[in-house]
């Protein structure tokens, strides 16, 4: 009950007026919906980004989606994306009757964007997208919150923006679904790494496998019971969701989101459904000159770079010429200039690699070579290293937050029974 005594020098029509605004701006602040734009590879090489869309469209009340950027590896588009809008168009009126907060599908596909569909260079950026550019345009919105930029596959948008745009590193906020992506991604993270080590980030390596692990799931929960259980029956995104996986939940990129809707995002090293992490102070990264041996120990998730001696040649710098393959997948490596060659990779587990090129070019065919990784990244610190600065934030290394291999895990899993029981009430909304 508010208090009848006046403040000294107030009259009460002044008083009552501050009160009242008081409470209204409270309840402002409390219905701000964070800024986001997703840069996502849906379609590409793992159809999980599929039932992230679907989380995320099922939530779309909780947010200002600003873009719905296409990123893909392989044979991923805007058209992806939009395909999922018509499901969501379909279950909308259900939707609106629990929350009014939903999007029309008009104003989400006027955000759809197509980003950059070959992999970065070695350089790690190449020409504007109209995803890149959407970017910056987004990011340069007067707004006093920031944008984030949750990125649930390649990140060669991001690096292409913050390129053509440094100063919008000010405005942003990149969650990264790393990991696997990372290999994907290897010339367009270094490039971050090596020349926006002020970039906010969070490198979710592994720690987003807490999402989706069974471990320490109840049995209702599990990746394979949630469907029949929840989603099953349930609209056209409920029928639609079999398709992938045959409707097993995997969702490695939905943490992103999640680390919006419980917990402090401004305190990365805080509980939150998306996981807790840690600043870290390098980002690893080995440089051999030459081939590499197993007595060469390396971090996993780390940067690995080779350079071979080679003939000079009359090609632009930058020209992908040889192939280097490991891990069953060959990845182009690059001709840098005055006969040296180079190519990055990032081991995405614990691991004894090994390595083989191809090539027409004399010196660069069938070279071989091997390296071990460990856990946990980032490693012990090399003469190679990249230095980030104070908002560079990773899985967290201590041993009891694992589940098997995969780090940090569990800063995510504690709450699976949480976030996975709030998503069944919205899947009730469906019935």
């Amino acid at each position: 009950m508010w208090s009848t005594n006046k403040v000294p020098g107030m009259g009460w029509t002044a008083l009552m007026c501050m009160l009242i605004w008081a409470q209204i701006n409270t309840t402002v602040q409390a219905q701000t919906k964070p800024r986001i734009l997703i840069s996502t590879d849906i379609g590409g090489t793992d159809p999980d980004d599929f039932q992230s869309m679907i989380h995320l469209l099922m939530y779309a009340d909780r947010f200002q989606i600003e873009g719905l950027v296409s990123s893909p590896f392989g044979d991923g588009r805007k058209q992806n994306i939009l395909n999922m809008i018509k499901l969501y168009e379909k279950d909308l009126p259900q939707l609106k009757k629990h929350s009014p907060g939903f999007p029309e599908p008009d104003a989400l596909r006027k955000v759809c964007k197509q980003g950059a569909i070959p992999a970065a260079p070695y350089k790690g950026y190449s020409t504007a997208s109209e995803g890149s550019d959407w970017i910056i345009r987004c990011a340069r919105k007067p707004d006093s919150q920031p944008l984030w930029v949750l990125v649930w596959g390649g990140i060669e948008d991001v690096a292409q923006a913050l390129h053509d745009a440094p100063a919008i590193k000010e405005k942003i906020r990149v969650y990264w679904i790393g990991g696997p992506n990372k290999k994907w991604s290897i010339n367009a993270y270094t490039y971050l790494a090596e020349h926006h080590p002020d970039l906010w980030m969070i490198e979710a390596n592994a720690t987003y496998r807490g999402w989706f692990m069974d471990a320490e799931s109840p049995k209702n929960l599990t990746g394979k019971a949630y469907y029949s259980n929840y989603i099953q029956g349930r609209g056209a995104m409920g029928k639609d969701f079999v398709n992938y996986y045959k409707g097993e939940l995997k969702m490695g990129d939905t943490p992103s989101l999640a680390y919006l809707m419980k917990g402090d995002p401004d305190t990365p090293t805080g509980e939150s459904w998306g996981g807790s992490f840690t600043r870290i102070d390098r980002n690893s990264r080995t440089l051999f000159a030459g081939n590499s041996t197993t007595a060469d120990t390396v971090a996993t998730y780390a940067v690995l770079e080779w350079r071979f001696k080679g003939p000079s040649l009359d090609i632009p710098q930058d020209s992908a010429c040889f192939t280097f393959k490991t891990g069953g997948q060959s990845w182009p490596g690059y001709y840098l200039g005055e006969g040296v060659y180079g190519v990055r990779y990032s081991p995405k587990q614990a691991e004894t690699g090994t390595y083989t090129t191809t090539s027409d070019i004399p010196g660069l065919h069938g070279l071989t070579g091997s390296y071990v990784s460990v856990a946990p990244w980032p490693g012990k610190p090399g003469p190679d290293d990249f230095k980030p600065g104070n908002h560079w934030y990773g899985d967290r290394p201590d041993p009891q937050l694992f589940i098997g291999p995969q780090q940090g895990a569990k800063t995510i899993a504690r709450y699976r029974e949480e976030y996975l029981i709030d998503w069944a009430r919205r899947w009730g909304w469906l019935k």
